[in-house]
């Protein structure tokens, strides 16, 4: 009994993990991890960095960019609210 009770121990938290990793993006600025909800259970940019792209490359990723990395890159400090609204309106 005790082995299997284990055995199910193990796969409740296997199965968590891959649930948290579809969940979430993994999103590096600079040196810093960030994590940002996907909008849908997805592999797509699960890690993801922002180091050497333009800020016009980040925004163009149209999972990210509904998913809301906009506002993680004004948190951070690499574009003001005024410059994201300017992108997001180019995207409508």
């Amino acid at each position: 009994m005790q082995k299997g009770l284990k055995k199910l121990v193990i796969w409740v938290v296997i199965l968590a993990c891959g649930y948290f990793i579809l969940s979430y993006h993994f999103i590096f600025i600079g040196s810093d991890l960030r994590l940002l909800k996907k909008s849908k259970l997805t592999l797509e940019c699960t890690v993801f960095s922002t180091q050497g792209k333009s800020i016009e490359s980040i925004m163009n990723v149209d999972d990210m960019r509904k998913d809301g990395i906009g506002d993680l890159l004004v948190e951070a400090g690499k574009i003001t609210q005024d410059q994201l609204d300017a992108i997001l309106e180019m995207y409508k």
